[in-house]
């Protein structure tokens, strides 16, 4: 009898637990699925009505992270899927504090987003641009480039679902066989013997080419195209359209 009364009461104990909070990451991932497209546009006019999601995850972001909580961030792979979460999640969140605005054309609109608007990510104070340059390109991995998404149209394409460490690996590949498909970022001129690739490896050579030197982009640029680019060709750069990424 007193084991039926002990069991009775575990299990009601267990049914009136407080269920377990949800993971931060599920806001990024419902902020991705409910607000972006397929073709990673941002319905920025319907966010900013229901931001509740996204404002937990940046709030969470400013004190968690791989420093503060080193043993949640075991791998290079979830220390480098936590970074691109955090930096494209900052900037969404940033082109809603900055009131939705058109495009970040000129210097001085780009130098208030990306340099003089303050972020606080795990625990340190720091800009977008800063962060892209002191924290994640020092991470070493190039394939960044085709993930971190500042919300403007030259962008990768900003995928619905958060970076994970489990898939990262394989996402940053089929992301970067993805950009260099893309007429938006790459357009072969046979005739010229040229190629036009997106300025983000303009900005970044260093990063795909160890010399500096366009010329020397070809071979990384290869590494994610089924049909070679013949390395003879010269390289040329697309201007880049800063216009927000906006869903029409």
């Amino acid at each position: 009898m007193m084991l039926l009364i002990l069991l009775l009461s575990l299990t009601a104990a267990s049914a009136n637990a407080a269920p377990a909070a949800p993971h931060p990451l599920e806001d990024w991932s419902s902020a991705l699925n409910r607000f972006v497209d397929d073709e990673g546009r941002t319905d920025f006019k319907s966010l900013v009505k229901d931001d509740a999601a996204l404002n937990r995850y940046v709030a969470w972001l400013a004190d968690h992270g791989p420093n503060s909580t080193p043993s949640d961030f075991a791998t290079a792979e979830s220390v480098l899927a936590y970074h691109i979460n955090a930096y494209n999640a900052l900037a969404m969140a940033g082109v809603i504090e900055r009131g939705i605005p058109r495009n970040f054309s000129s210097f001085f609109k780009r130098a208030s987003f990306f340099r003089f608007r303050e972020i606080i990510v795990d625990g340190d104070k720091t800009n977008l641009y800063d962060y892209e340059n002191k924290v994640i390109r020092p991470l070493g991995d190039p394939r960044v480039h085709f993930a971190l998404n500042c919300m403007v149209r030259s962008c990768p394409r900003l995928p619905r679902i958060p970076f994970q460490a489990e898939t990262l690996d394989a996402v940053l590949e089929q992301l970067s066989r993805e950009f260099f498909a893309s007429e938006n970022h790459l357009r072969l001129d046979q005739d010229r013997r040229r190629v036009a690739v997106s300025a983000i490896l303009d900005f970044y050579t260093k990063d795909f080419a160890s010399s500096g030197k366009a010329k020397d982009l070809i071979p990384y640029i290869n590494r994610y195209r089924d049909e070679p680019i013949p390395v003879e060709f010269s390289v040329e750069f697309l201007d880049y359209n800063w216009q927000i990424n906006q869903q029409p």
